[in-house]
């Protein structure tokens, strides 16, 4: 078992970058998409499920773990690996952009870090930089991310730089608090919103840091993709090239190639899953929304040619009954459907980086999109 966190770029084509992530836990294969388990459970699915689509590695959130069941609890009970029975590697998000979106009451304070009452129960809670990363080592994640500050777009310049300056700092702080942890990474986030002058910097400012590895943050909250995009190529080329990159929160099928083909390697999003709950299937023909009643005598399944069950052997009549009459296993069955999906399209995307032929892949792959045979959501 190896007893570092190691990152090997083994090829690319053009930008795009084929990788491994090497952490005693296990090898994380990039680009990877990272299904999301919030709260300790990839929703929906069962985590022997969520491995066999694929995944190499799944994401908990810090904010979420720490109101429930509580961070020093899931330490006690042996760690959130051996709690939610998933020994393989766990990246936690830092919790502050869940406290900047969903917590009541909110005062920042450089100093102190955040004091925000919880959406649950309005109990109030402090977290500084450095709780943070105590709370990411009780719940014993491999990955920690540092406390930033993320600001919604749009907004001014000033309040942009503010807390990018601000974020930087905090990492600073965060990474002494998480020392040297062997097997361990802790990774920056670059903010500085939709202004390329202040994600030059930001990224600058981490890179001189020398983390283990670097995200983006502060997008995919609203702004165009055309925005996201001139941010990631102003951005990447700053960040050492041996480090592994990041992007928080993205997203669409079609977002992720275009980020691939930026240089992005890790990716997580509650889409798939959350559109699975609400009647959305992903596949590799485009999108189905099974609550169109269009569907209610089709006895075609989502994708015939599909390795995974869920979207080869059920009807698509089947599963516009389940939306429709609001039963559990319909957001079970296209929520199968939509991971196995993202992960059958990473697959497809780390071959042909492999092969040297990315823009071939993500034009065919956009091609078969707008051939489609489906209905427009």
């Amino acid at each position: 078992m190896n007893d570092k966190f190691q990152f090997t770029l083994k090829n690319t084509s053009d930008k795009a970058r084929l990788g491994e992530i090497t952490m005693p836990r296990g090898v994380i294969r990039t680009p990877a998409f990272m299904p999301v388990g919030t709260a300790g459970t990839v929703k929906a699915m069962y985590l022997d499920q969520v491995r066999e689509l694929g995944a190499d590695i799944i994401l908990g959130n810090t904010y979420h773990l720490m109101l429930r069941p509580g961070a020093e609890r899931v330490a006690r009970l042996g760690g959130l690996h051996a709690l939610i029975r998933w020994p393989y590697p766990i990246l936690t998000d830092s919790g502050g952009f869940q406290v900047m979106s969903l917590a009541a009451l909110r005062q920042i304070d450089e100093k102190k870090g955040v004091t925000f009452k919880s959406h649950i129960d309005g109990s109030v809670h402090h977290m500084s930089p450095e709780r943070s990363i105590e709370i990411q080592g009780l719940l014993g994640s491999d990955i920690q991310m540092q406390l930033d500050e993320c600001v919604r777009l749009p907004a001014e310049r000033q309040e942009i730089e503010r807390a990018m300056e601000m974020s930087l700092r905090w990492a600073e702080r965060c990474r002494e608090a998480f020392g040297e942890q062997p097997g361990k990474a802790m990774f920056g986030i670059v903010q500085g919103g939709d202004i390329p002058d202040l994600r030059v910097r930001s990224a600058e400012g981490l890179a001189a840091l020398d983390l283990k590895g670097y995200a983006v943050g502060g997008l995919a909250v609203g702004e165009p993709q055309a925005v996201m995009l001139d941010m990631l190529n102003v951005t990447l080329p700053v960040l050492p090239k041996e480090k592994p990159r990041y992007l928080m929160g993205v997203g669409t099928p079609d977002d992720i190639l275009k980020s691939v083909a930026c240089g992005i390697d890790m990716f997580d999003c509650v889409m798939p899953t959350r559109a699975g709950r609400h009647g959305l299937a992903f596949t590799r023909r485009g999108k189905v929304n099974l609550r169109n009643a269009r569907h209610a005598e089709d006895l075609r399944p989502l994708d015939e040619e599909s390795e995974c069950p869920a979207t080869r052997d059920y009807s698509r009549a089947y599963l516009h009954h389940l939306v429709r009459a609001n039963e559990s296993l319909a957001g079970m069955l296209l929520t199968w459907n939509n991971l196995h999906y993202y992960q059958d399209l990473m697959k497809g995307i780390r071959a042909s980086i492999a092969e040297g032929r990315f823009a071939d892949f993500m034009a065919e792959t956009q091609d078969i999109w707008a051939r489609g045979d489906l209905d427009p959501v």
